[in-house]
């Protein structure tokens, strides 16, 4: 866990969370890699409406990822490559070699499995 992280009782295992990550309450999150964050979004006014805030919103779960810098995850977001063929492109992530990535600045909505 780097420094200038925001962790809300969240539960953690086998990753590897970069600076200035924000991992909000109930997120579960293994065997994973997360960037952070290039700065720090403290103003939800400057935000786009329905946009969510950059870093893992609540009740995510995220296994088997990488998660590339000011990523925005809203809450309830399911990231897993359990199923899915090795080798994949989708909308804002894909999967390669077994392992689903999300690139730089991408965001994914509420509730959306992966």
């Amino acid at each position: 866990i780097a420094d200038g992280c925001i962790i809300s009782d969240a539960h953690i295992e086998r990753s590897v969370i970069g600076i200035r990550s924000t991992i909000e309450t109930g997120a579960t999150i293994r065997n994973s890699i997360v960037m952070g964050a290039d700065y720090y979004e403290t103003d939800h006014a400057s935000r786009p409406r329905g946009v969510p805030a950059i870093g893992i919103g609540r009740n995510c779960v995220i296994d088997r990822a990488i998660i590339d810098k000011n990523a925005r995850i809203a809450d309830g977001v399911v990231i897993t490559p359990e199923g899915k063929p090795s080798e994949y492109d989708g909308e804002n992530y894909f999967i390669r070699d077994g392992i689903v990535v999300v690139p730089k600045n991408a965001v994914i909505p509420a509730g959306f499995w992966i």
